[in-house]
């Protein structure tokens, strides 16, 4: 009996140790942070106002600056193909409102592509986005951010910049961003200043 007693102490250490051998330890991942902080914007033109002025039903969704809150952003809520027609998705950096009377874009422009399928501008959205958030750019202190206009008859995706009279700069940006997106059509790069005296504003530089 004595014998059984004492062996008691070691099998129950034993199996311990066995638990513990095959009990994984939890280990917590720390977030992907990025370069800068980006934030979601969503803009319903739909039922417009009576009278309401462009940029009233602007609205700012999120402000995200990990990997992991991107991945959920979009999965969830942010693809353009969701969007009813006269709606905007917009990602800009922290900071930045999407209009043209933010100092930062007051004196920018846009380089612009059209699509007719809702899967390409889907694709189109997600590439250029993934680029603007891993600082894929060179000049990506020049950007602005990402427009994603969803129309009945043409979609729209448009790359907002600062300094629309760099023309070099705005050419670099041009070619980066067709070789991201992986397109051979040709895009055209307009002036905000442009837009804003006449609706159908003429291109300045094409790539």
């Amino acid at each position: 009996m004595a014998s059984e007693v004492a062996m008691e102490p070691s099998s129950t250490a034993a199996a311990a140790a066995a638990e513990t051998e095959t009990v994984p330890t939890a280990v917590t991942k720390e977030p992907h942070r990025l370069e800068r902080k980006w934030t979601f914007w969503f803009d319903n033109q739909s039922k417009p106002k009576q009278g309401a002025a462009w940029g009233t039903s602007l609205r700012k969704v999120y402000t995200f600056d990990t990997v992991e809150d991107f991945w959920c952003l979009y999965d969830q809520i942010f693809k353009p193909s969701k969007l009813p027609a006269n709606a905007d998705f917009h990602l800009f950096k922290a900071g930045i409102e999407p209009k043209w009377e933010d100092p930062e874009c007051a004196a920018g422009g846009k380089w612009s592509i059209t699509s007719n399928r809702k899967a390409s501008l889907d694709t189109m959205w997600l590439e250029t986005m993934m680029a603007l958030i891993g600082e894929q750019f060179d000049e990506a202190d020049e950007i602005c951010g990402v427009v994603a206009s969803v129309r009945q008859r043409q979609d729209k995706l448009a790359l907002w910049t600062r300094t629309a009279a760099n023309e070099a700069t705005q050419m670099s940006i041009g070619r980066k961003w067709k070789e991201i997106i992986d397109i051979t059509d040709k895009i055209t790069y307009s002036f905000h200043d442009d837009s804003k005296r006449e609706r159908s504003a003429k291109s300045r530089y094409s790539v």
